[in-house]
């Protein structure tokens, strides 16, 4: 799989150790960078790369905004790239449909398997991170009254809700597969079933979805 990336980051530095480490790995190419989100934006409408990897703090248009902006005019997805387990924009980049993040000292071979499952359509989620979020989530968030939402989901089989959870806590599928003995093939076929009946996306709105309305198991 050949997947095509463009860097946003506005340290030169950090754009130039993150080239020169991805274009060593088989398969993924760098095509483009930009130091602010708005070259991001214009970058990605003219690379139309598959992965964007995005910094969060930048000038002119910060990445929360970017991404908002290529996720709505282009089909390139975003992984953002944070400084600290918890930084305080990495709810609104889920929000504004980044497809997940990582942190900036990640190892090679896990930023690699990432940016290989986001251009899948996959969602990169780890277990620490997400259970910091809905806990941070949980103390600022006001009750939403969704009616509909909360329609939506009883239409889940109780097996659909296990997953859900699991996928909620940042569960990966083999971990969910090994926690409830059934195979992989089995629990993406859930997790179809799942987005389907929610009206979601991805596995990255499943999160969102449950700490919107405080779906804990």
């Amino acid at each position: 799989m050949n997947v095509s990336v463009l860097l946003a980051d506005d340290q030169a530095l950090v754009r130039m150790a993150f080239r020169s480490l991805l274009n060593t790995m088989p398969g993924i190419t760098v095509v483009a960078e930009a130091a602010d989100g708005r070259e991001a934006v214009e970058a990605a409408r003219r690379h139309r790369p598959d992965v964007v990897l995005m910094d969060v703090r930048m000038p002119v248009m910060d990445g929360i905004e970017a991404t908002r902006f290529i996720r709505g005019e282009t089909s390139s997805r975003v992984l953002i790239l944070t400084t600290f387990d918890m930084d305080d924009y990495a709810f609104e980049g889920l929000r504004a449909g980044a497809a997940g993040f990582l942190l900036k000292d990640v190892l090679p071979a896990v930023l690699g398997a990432a940016i290989r499952d986001v251009a899948r359509g996959d969602a990169v989620l780890t277990p620490r991170i997400t259970r910091g979020l809905v806990d941070r989530f949980a103390q600022i968030a006001p009750w939403p009254h969704d009616e509909d939402a909360g329609r939506r989901f009883v239409q889940l089989t109780q097996r659909e809700q296990e997953v859900f959870h699991l996928i909620a806590s940042g569960l990966t599928n083999a971990e969910i597969a090994d926690r409830l003995c059934l195979t992989e093939a089995t629990v993406k076929t859930h997790i179809t079933r799942i987005l389907a009946k929610l009206q979601l996306r991805d596995r990255v709105q499943v999160v969102i979805f449950s700490y919107e309305h405080r779906l804990r198991p």
